[in-house]
C-alpha cells in the first residue's frame, strides 16, 4: 500500500533505535583479554601477600633484636628490660605488647605507666613513667626502712634510706575517742590519701620546709616545718584556700611558730 511501511522497514527503524549492539564481555562474560587480566592481578596478590607474610614472619629481616628503654630515674634499664621479658628473636609483628605492659606494671611497683611499641624493622621500646614519692612512711623495726607513698596514696616501695626533701607521715592517732571513730570510719589508707592531699596542697616554699605531716584524725592534719614551727591544716578539704591563707598569714607574722589555716576564713597565728 502507498505510503505504509513493510514489515522489513518497521524492523530496521525498530533496530536502529534500539542503541548500539552490545559488545561482549561488558555485561555478560568477559571476553579472553579481561579474564587474562583478572587471573593476573590474582596471582599479583596473592604473591605479594605471600610476600608480605613471609618477611613479617618468616624473614629475620623484621625480628625482635633490641629493647630501648627511657624514662627510668631510680630504676636501671636492665632492671625494665629483665622485668619486661621481650622474646628476642621472635617476629615483630607477634610480640604481644600489653603482655610486655601487664609484666612491667606487677614486676617493678615503682612504674606508674609504661607505653610498650614496635619500632621498625628490629626494636621495642619501653617510655617508662616512675612513680615519685611524695611522702615517707617509717616502718617498725631495725635497722629502720621507709615505704615511699605517691601523689595517689600507692605505696609503692621499700628503701633503706629516705630520699631527700620528702616529709615523713606519722599516723598517731590514739585508739580512744574521736580519733578511733576516724580511724574506724575512713580506714588507714583514705588518711593516707588525705596527707597525700594536704601534701599536693602545700605552697612551694612551706611543702620545701615540710619535714613531718601528721594525721590524728580525718579532720585533724597538722605540720611541722624543719626550723621547728607548726601549721595547723585541718583536713584536706579546701585545700587551695588555706594554702592562700597559710602564705598570707606567714608574711603577715614571720616570727610566729605556730599557724593554724583549719578555717581559712579565720587563720590564725601565734608564738614567737
Amino acid at each position: 500500500m502507498a505510503g505504509g511501511a513493510t514489515t522489513a522497514e518497521r524492523g530496521e527503524r525498530q533496530q536502529d533505535t534500539s542503541g548500539p549492539p552490545r559488545r561482549p564481555g561488558l555485561l555478560g562474560r568477559p571476553g579472553p583479554r579481561r579474564l587474562r587480566a583478572i587471573v593476573i592481578t590474582a596471582c599479583a596478590l596473592l604473591v605479594l601477600g605471600g610476600s608480605a607474610l613471609w618477611v613479617l614472619y618468616g624473614s629475620r629481616w623484621t625480628h625482635v633484636e633490641r629493647v630501648s628503654v627511657s624514662g627510668t630515674g631510680v630504676l636501671t634499664q636492665a632492671q625494665v628490660r629483665e622485668a619486661a621479658d621481650v622474646p628476642l628473636g621472635e617476629p615483630l609483628v607477634s610480640v604481644d605488647t600489653d603482655a610486655i605492659e601487664s609484666r612491667l606494671l606487677r614486676k617493678l611497683p615503682r612504674i606508674d605507666s609504661v607505653e610498650v611499641t614496635r619500632s621498625w624493622p628490629h626494636e621495642i621500646v619501653l617510655k617508662v613513667v616512675e612513680r615519685t614519692p611524695v611522702l615517707i612512711v617509717k616502718s617498725v623495726g631495725k635497722p629502720a626502712k621507709y615505704v615511699e607513698v605517691d601523689a595517689k596514696g600507692v605505696r609503692f616501695a621499700t628503701v633503706s634510706h629516705a630520699p631527700e626533701g620528702v616529709p615523713a607521715l606519722e599516723l598517731t592517732m590514739s585508739r580512744t575517742g574521736s580519733q578511733t571513730a576516724s580511724l574506724r570510719r575512713f580506714g588507714g589508707d583514705r588518711l593516707v590519701v588525705e596527707a597525700v592531699l594536704v601534701a599536693g596542697e602545700l605552697p612551694g616554699a612551706v611543702a620545701r620546709a615540710t619535714r613531718t605531716v601528721k594525721v590524728r584524725s580525718y579532720d585533724s592534719i597538722s605540720l611541722e616545718l624543719g626550723d621547728g614551727r607548726t601549721v595547723a591544716w585541718g583536713s584536706a578539704e579546701k585545700g587551695a584556700a588555706k594554702a592562700h591563707a597559710l602564705t598570707a598569714l606567714m608574711k603577715a607574722a614571720p616570727g610566729a611558730r605556730h599557724f593554724d589555716v583549719s578555717v581559712p576564713t579565720a587563720p590564725a597565728s601565734s608564738g614567737s
